[in-house]
């Protein structure tokens, strides 16, 4: 590939070239600006803003609100527009490449309502195992649905934000920090378009803007202890960390596949015309150590199900919205999405490196990582996930 950009790792065989240019904002001291990353550089979109034409505005800001609110087809035409620029030989006038390193990533939209749903089989039948041995692992509805539960958009932070060790109610009861602390790989869904109800399967693309990587971390304990009868609460809305670079939804279209088979037809409301699964491959790292390899391809509900169910009682969606998969994991322990899963309930210690861990201690740190194929053989990034714990404060 021939380009004015000089970077390695912009190119066809790595996770950040052409294919795949992810949206962000960066701030190198003179406030926040929308940008594309090319390889590992930012390209702030203000600075060729004139090459741009009509589609400036959507990109000229301090935040990818604007863009979030136009539509699938300036979506589009900017993404074309940017594929062009980017790959042609000369530099466009007045460009500027910044390199990630000097830069500042930041939250790059508002979020609005955040929406966590649990679609996959392996997690959920492992979970059900691990909590209610004496049970049937699967509840009688998950088969049915995608099971989810409204979360707290004013804990989404983005990748890189320190998470504080969080405190709460543990089975006893007795009160004081989680002693379980955990994460949940998962692939998360940015909302964009018209404000809309009751959105199909066959529209999905046109509310659905891109997809970041998700950690939505999970104090065990807590969630253990206050979970029946009612869903997540307290253990998990302390912090959700997301990418600091949103994938477009164009960029993944090789990557699309069908979703399993669940063993009985789904309700009307719940079929695609076109698959709406996605190939993505995950992989979990703790401090440093790949822990495990999940399977975005085994979840058992799609983006564009998980949308037209969370929508069909006339719920909106509106730009800014977010979702997020559930736990991402596959059938083999070395695919399992949380440390939960890993250390099967923490009896099972899990090797991070020269040590042996259940769950997380002060100083870990974990980053998730993805990619998935692209055309002509190439790679698409979704930019990582990464957090590192802090100690409790005293109350």
């Amino acid at each position: 590939m021939t380009s004015w950009v000089r970077d390695p790792a912009f190119a066809r065989d790595q996770p950040f070239g052409p294919q795949t240019l992810p949206y962000g904002v960066v701030d190198a001291g003179d406030g926040p600006r929308v940008a594309v990353r090319l390889g590992d550089h930012a390209l702030p979109l203000r600075s060729i803003a004139h090459d741009l034409g009509d589609l400036a505005d959507l990109v000229s800001g301090s935040s990818l609100d604007p863009l979030l609110a136009a539509t699938r087809v300036e979506w589009s035409a900017l993404r074309a527009r940017l594929v062009s620029l980017v790959t042609e030989s000369s530099t466009p006038s007045g460009a500027e490449l910044l390199p990630l390193s000097d830069v500042r990533a930041v939250l790059p939209f508002t979020v609005g309502d955040y929406v966590d749903f649990y679609c996959s089989r392996y997690h959920a039948e492992n979970v059900g195992r691990i909590m209610r041995p004496d049970t049937e692992p699967l509840l009688p509805n998950w088969t049915h649905l995608p099971v989810g539960y409204h979360g707290r958009s004013g804990t989404v932070v983005v990748s890189g934000t320190p998470v504080e060790r969080p405190h709460g109610q543990r089975r006893g009861p007795e009160f004081g920090p989680t002693g379980r602390l955990d994460v949940e790989a998962e692939v998360g869904f940015v909302c964009g378009g018209p404000v809309s109800r009751r959105v199909p399967t066959g529209q999905a693309a046109e509310h659905i803007f891109g997809v970041v990587l998700v950690n939505d971390w999970s104090a065990r304990d807590i969630q253990g202890w206050e979970y029946q009868p009612l869903g997540p609460f307290l253990g998990k809305s302390f912090a959700t960390s997301i990418s600091a670079w949103v994938t477009p939804l164009d960029a993944l279209a090789m990557a699309r596949v069908k979703v399993p088979d669940i063993g009985h037809p789904r309700l009307p409301y719940l079929v695609e015309d076109s698959p709406w699964g996605l190939d993505l491959r995950l992989a979990i790292e703790w401090n440093g150590s790949v822990v495990s390899r999940p399977m975005f391809a085994d979840m058992s509900y799609s983006c564009a199900q998980q949308l037209a169910h969370m929508t069909v009682n006339g719920a909106t969606v509106r730009p800014g919205d977010l979702f997020a998969s559930g736990t991402v994991s596959g059938p083999s322990k070395e695919q399992r999405g949380c440390f939960l899963e890993l250390s099967w309930g923490g009896r099972e210690p899990i090797t991070v490196g020269d040590t042996e861990r259940t769950f997380l201690e002060d100083g870990d740190t974990v980053v998730i990582t993805a990619t998935a194929p692209g055309e002509d053989g190439s790679v698409v990034g979704i930019s990582p996930v990464e957090g590192t714990i802090l100690p409790a404060v005293d109350l």
